[in-house]
């Protein structure tokens, strides 16, 4: 949520920015948030005059009582009794209009960052860098599915009884391979020096809409019927909320978190539900990296947190690239955002396996971050950024450590994990 100040001094620029994100239908909330932020500012005065005749009244009246003058007090008294109501009037006028201004102002998009190229959507995304080389060998390698299956590790069929299409059992050594990465994750963030966190795996409405857009808030998330619950697709939103309506002081800042949840999404759209593998799925496990920060700092921070992601993947023994999001494909929250793509030695091609955002101030607005410092209180920035989320990150692991003879290479790294096995046969 951008600042309202910034919107009545900037209207142009705030257009211009939903223009490079390809929402034109969005062009006239800037103008209904002015009108709108322009009405409460009268409304707030006309009750500021009102006020200060009410408490200069009640003095009249004070002193007309002292001077016997009952009359002319209780006719001075009843004027009190009207700019009561008619600032009760103005006050229930204020909270409808600000309410009103809240929820336009909620989808208007953040304004991006100068380096975010532009373009519609996620096909115009553009590639930064490849760490490790893409290989490909000799020997044919088979669908992910198939890897598991042969090792007894998945199934789909059995989830389907039990809880329909986008679920599945992990078994043997394939579950253990899947907690090993991320037993290993958690460490791994864990030595980079930031707090290791379990959040709810709930959260409230308030909470919601204070960490995403309303879109994709519908798109994404389940609800518990009957509560004010939703479950979480990531464990960001939890973490985040964590912090909601805080005042924190600015030299216990950065606050770095690694959150360990399951997560839980809808996938509305999404093909491949059906299909027997896990690469789309209802229900996974995450994780992830959350970061507040001061607003200055919060570039800094954005690289580190990717360049992790990379350090990680490539301690699998997984190539992966870094993706600069176009303006089309952000979240309207989001100031700036790369994914971040393993290498698919099957499909010969990159596939997603995280994502990196720096949000600005917009969480924080949302949710009334604040950080106290010496010219007073301010909001404060917040970034997230995948560290591992598996099945999928299982699938890059598979993939790239499959051995001719089907066996499974397994990494150096989560040897320790998998209790000293090596191999996987």
């Amino acid at each position: 949520m951008i600042d309202i100040k910034f919107i009545r001094e900037n209207k142009d620029k705030v257009k211009e920015n939903i223009k490079k994100k390809f929402q034109e239908e969005k062009l006239p909330l800037v103008d209904e948030v002015v009108e709108l932020d322009e009405k409460i500012r009268n409304l707030k005065q006309k009750g500021d005059i009102l006020r200060q005749e009410r408490n200069a009244t009640s003095d009249e009246i004070g002193a007309l009582f002292r001077e016997k003058k009952v009359n002319e007090a209780n006719i001075k008294k009843q004027k009190v009794v009207e700019i009561n109501d008619t600032l009760v009037d103005i006050e229930k006028e204020e909270n409808e209009l600000s309410n009103q201004l809240k929820e336009k102002m909620m989808r208007i998009p953040q304004i991006i960052d100068d380096s975010v190229p532009i373009g519609k959507d996620d096909s115009e995304n553009v590639e930064i860098e490849r760490f490790g080389d893409p290989f490909v060998p000799k020997y044919e390698i088979p669908y992910h599915a198939d890897i598991c299956e042969k090792l007894n590790g998945l199934d789909k069929e059995s989830a389907g009884r039990t809880s329909g299409n986008g679920f599945y059992y992990l078994m043997g050594d394939i579950a253990r391979l899947h907690s090993a990465m991320l037993s290993y994750a958690r460490d791994f963030m864990i030595d980079k020096g930031f707090t290791y966190c379990v959040p709810p795996f709930m959260i409230r409405s308030d909470v919601v809409t204070g960490v995403m857009s309303f879109a994709e808030m519908d798109a994404m998330m389940y609800k518990i019927e009957g509560e004010d619950l939703y479950l979480i697709g990531t464990s960001e939103h939890s973490v985040i909320g964590k912090f909601k309506g805080q005042i924190i002081e600015e030299k216990d800042l950065p606050i770095a978190l690694t959150s360990y949840s399951p997560c839980f999404r809808k996938e509305v759209g999404a093909h491949g539900l059906e299909e027997r593998g896990l690469y789309r799925v209802h229900q996974f496990e995450k994780q992830e990296m959350v970061v507040l920060c001061k607003p200055e700092d919060a570039m800094t921070w954005y690289n580190k947190m990717w360049s992790y992601t990379v350090e990680f993947f490539r301690s699998l023994d997984v190539p992966v690239r870094t993706l600069e999001c176009c303006s089309g494909d952000l979240a309207d929250l989001k100031v700036k955002s790369c994914d971040i793509e393993a290498w698919s030695p099957r499909q010969k091609k990159y596939f997603e396996v995280g994502s990196c955002s720096t949000l600005g101030d917009a969480q924080a607005r949302r949710l009334g971050i604040r950080m106290k410092t010496k010219s007073g209180n301010q909001f404060l920035a917040t970034l997230n950024n995948t560290v591992l989320a598996t099945p999928r990150g299982l699938i890059a692991l598979l993939e790239n450590n499959y051995q001719e003879d089907g066996s499974i290479k397994v990494p150096k790294a989560l040897h320790p994990y998998m209790g000293g096995k090596e191999i996987l046969r």
